[in-house]
């Protein structure tokens, strides 16, 4: 039990240290691509870390495995390269053991993967989804910044407000241009006013108040325009309609996907149960992989391992799509992926298992 305790510690230690840099590296590029689309006032700043929050658990699910197994190759490495497997086995430690151990750590993994990709993933991608729709909802008034040029509807609107309200609903030297396109001539409207309020009627109509300013209209490149100054103009703004549909396969529980004839959420079912399953897949085989000759250094297999994983992932990926389009029967699934590492695995551990009495590391060592 002082071993197995001994080598669980070590490979989880690592596996949050992997994991914790892997996640930071992974939320900080999809941090800055929300970031990008708030910045073009398609995305409320205030719901960033909100979107983040949610899609935390997501993320998780693909990199606890992958920290496992490469807290496994770096955690073992170093206890071959530091004979402490040689001890191990002088005390009797078969190759055996060290596999039964690792799964141990594997299984407290797996139950947190499984937790995460059946229960908390899809609930926090439905809230994801849910802040997206509303945010399409929302006016540019809504995401406005003041002294920003804010494009919408593909440039065909740009927005500048020189000041805003706390609540946003007064603004303070506004600039408004609008391109229509009219069969072959495209004309192009500006609006320039010293202040606007929204103003939300009790038939739920909202239009944007204009004062003191000066409309334009007219062909670019010509002199086809014209000048109306007003001391009061009114614009109608679309009226917002939160879409209250989710639609994602990755949003539905998993309760829902059990029993569905379709099968692209038989797909989605089967992925999310194939995740904790990879988690043992890949303890198995990284254990043989993490020995390592004291004299060739701790990184020697770690490149081919992770290629390997690699491969793994990938062909998962494949038999999902495979699956979705119909290439795969349903029966067949992503299961066929699993039991072919697996055989990888007990290839790679054939020694392991029919000659339990030693560890591989004390013949490296005598070497």
């Amino acid at each position: 039990m002082i071993v197995f305790r001994y080598l669980s510690r070590e490979v989880l230690l690592t596996l949050t240290a992997v994991s914790g840099v892997l996640l930071l590296i992974i939320m900080s590029g999809r941090f800055i691509k929300y970031l990008a689309q708030a910045a073009a006032g398609q995305l409320d700043p205030g719901v960033l870390f909100l979107i983040m929050g949610y899609r935390l658990p997501g993320f998780m699910v693909l990199i606890l495995p992958l920290g496992l197994f490469l807290g496994i190759l770096l955690a073992y490495g170093r206890l071959y390269l530091d004979s402490e497997m040689t001890v191990l086995s002088a005390t009797g430690m078969s190759d055996r053991k060290i596999l039964g151990y690792t799964q141990g750590s594997a299984l407290l993994v797996a139950l947190l993967v499984g937790f995460l990709s059946l229960w908390i993933a899809p609930a926090g991608v439905l809230k994801t989804q849910q802040l997206f729709n509303e945010q399409d909802a929302m006016t540019e008034f809504d995401t406005l910044a003041a002294g920003r040029f804010q494009s919408l509807g593909s440039g065909q609107r740009v927005t500048y407000a020189g000041g805003l309200s706390e609540d946003r609903t007064e603004l303070h030297d506004l600039f408004i241009t609008e391109r229509a396109d009219s069969g072959s001539e495209a004309r192009l409207g500006v609006l320039v006013a010293e202040s606007g309020r929204q103003q939300m009627n009790p038939d739920g109509s909202r239009y944007l108040v204009l004062n003191q300013g000066y409309r334009y209209d007219g062909r670019p490149g010509s002199a086809d325009f014209r000048i109306i100054q007003y001391d009061t103009y009114g614009v109608l703004l679309p009226r917002p309609e939160v879409a209250r549909e989710v639609t994602d396969r990755e949003a539905m529980s998993t309760l829902s996907l059990l029993g569905q004839q379709d099968v692209r959420l038989q797909a989605e079912l089967q992925w999310r149960l194939s995740i904790p399953l990879l988690v043992f897949v890949v303890a198995f085989f990284a254990v043989p992989l993490a020995r390592v000759n004291p004299r060739q250094g701790r990184f020697l297999k770690l490149l081919p391992a992770v290629m390997l994983y690699m491969a793994y992932l990938a062909l998962l990926i494949s038999a999902r799509g495979w699956m979705e389009n119909g290439r795969l029967p349903a029966a067949l699934g992503l299961w066929w992926v699993h039991l072919l590492f697996l055989l990888i695995g007990l290839g790679l551990n054939f020694k392991a298992l029919t000659a339990p009495s030693r560890v591989s590391g004390g013949q490296h060592a005598s070497a």
